[in-house]
């Protein structure tokens, strides 16, 4: 997710906010933590709430941020952790919650576009607030050529597959393929080799937000690829472009102490 975020951002609410909507994944935590605040706080449709909780992990919550996207929504999203991870979300903690809304800071974060072209001649767009990725579909290895801004940079990657991350995605599928970790502030997109074989020595680039990277897959007959953004995967892929969308945001809220730009710092720092 690439975002733009102060080190210690203001509150978006002048006082704490009364209408909340609330959205939880299907396990028995986070339904019986629904029934809990609902009883005790209301529920609203996320359209006409102040904030939108969501319930669940970080998988969760990248669901959530897609439906408020897709449904052109800008109401922010505060998370609570009812899964394991939890690297987007915030401690489950029923007590006060609108005043805890009141003096949560905020994130403002811009997904990556896919569009992907299948075999087939089938065109398919996704949004991700992670990553977009391809990867191979059988036991051969893939065959890529990489190209940012039309200029071939890469003209064979053989690997298992190849990323392009969010500043907050770093963290995640990136960071396990060796990918640099990026700061919310940084406006660079980690492009990021998966299992490389050939050429050997390249571990992958760091580009400015503004780029628009493209994949083609070569020999696509015989080494067929799949591409994903988030949890929308597409198979049998020729050509995949992708690039922050800047003309959409999501909004999310942190408690004090742990915004994601903390979240993302200490990152570094983990062993």
């Amino acid at each position: 997710m690439t975002a733009t975020s102060l080190t210690n951002p203001p509150s978006i609410f002048m006082r704490p906010p009364q209408h909340l909507a609330f959205m939880a994944a299907p396990t028995e935590t986070a339904r019986d933590e629904l029934d809990r605040l609902v009883t005790r706080y209301g529920n609203c449709h996320p359209g006409e709430a102040d904030v939108v909780i969501c319930l669940g992990g970080d998988g969760f919550m990248l669901e959530t941020l897609r439906v408020i996207l897709e449904a052109g929504l800008t109401t922010p999203v505060y998370g609570m952790n009812c899964g394991s991870v939890g690297f987007l979300m915030n401690p489950t903690d029923e007590e006060d919650l609108p005043y805890r809304l009141a003096h949560a800071q905020a994130a403002v974060i811009h997904p990556l576009r896919m569009k992907a072209v299948t075999a087939h001649g089938e065109s398919h767009e996704a949004l991700a607030l992670n990553d977009v990725y391809l990867f191979r579909q059988t036991r051969q290895a893939a065959k890529l050529r990489i190209d940012v801004d039309r200029l071939v940079r890469i003209p064979e990657l053989i690997c298992d597959g190849a990323l392009l991350a969010t500043p907050a995605g770093s963290t995640a599928y990136n960071l396990s393929a060796h990918g640099p970790i990026v700061p919310l502030s940084g406006n660079l997109l980690p492009l990021t080799p998966i299992c490389p074989f050939r050429p050997r020595r390249w571990r992958g680039a760091l580009l400015p937000s503004s780029a628009h990277v493209g994949f083609s897959v070569l020999e696509h007959d015989k080494r067929p690829v799949a591409a994903v953004a988030d949890s929308i995967e597409i198979r049998d892929v020729v050509s995949v472009q992708a690039w922050e969308d800047r003309e959409l945001a999501v909004t999310l809220l942190f408690d004090p102490g742990q915004t994601l730009s903390e979240r993302i710092a200490a990152e570094q720092f983990s062993a």
